[in-house]
């Protein structure tokens, strides 16, 4: 009975370890149409929004709905662009062209990360 307790807690304690490497990264899915210029300006402000928040934690995979329709099915896809928070929990869902970068953070579950970064460069200012 020992055997089968301490084998159920070291899974435990590795979906633990697991779960908590997941909070750091994060997926990414972001549904386009096409060359549409919504598209290309979610695109490039994802990107830029990824590149300053998240630095190298996390992936993006870009789904053009023109070519694979039948992926919109899976994430209920009923607007385009459209992104998609797969990790970490909870997930998310954000339409639009990812220009109002408040609402990306917030949806990201980045506005504390912000409010940290800003509050650090009004330290600077003042120094």
């Amino acid at each position: 009975m020992k055997e089968k307790n301490k084998a159920k807690s070291v899974t435990e304690m590795l979906d633990m370890k697991i779960l908590a490497l997941d909070k750091d990264r994060y997926i990414l899915r972001l549904y386009i149409t096409g060359y549409a210029s919504r598209s290309i300006s979610a695109i490039t402000n994802l990107k830029k929004i990824c590149d300053e928040y998240l630095e190298g934690r996390y992936e993006l995979e870009v789904i053009d709905l023109y070519l694979k329709p039948s992926l919109a099915e899976g994430d209920q896809i009923i607007a385009a662009p459209t992104l998609i928070k797969k990790l970490p929990l909870p997930f998310r869902r954000i339409i639009g062209d990812m220009s109002n970068i408040e609402k990306v953070l917030l949806g990201l579950d980045l506005k504390e990360v912000k409010a940290k970064q800003i509050s650090a460069d009004f330290k600077k200012v003042e120094q």
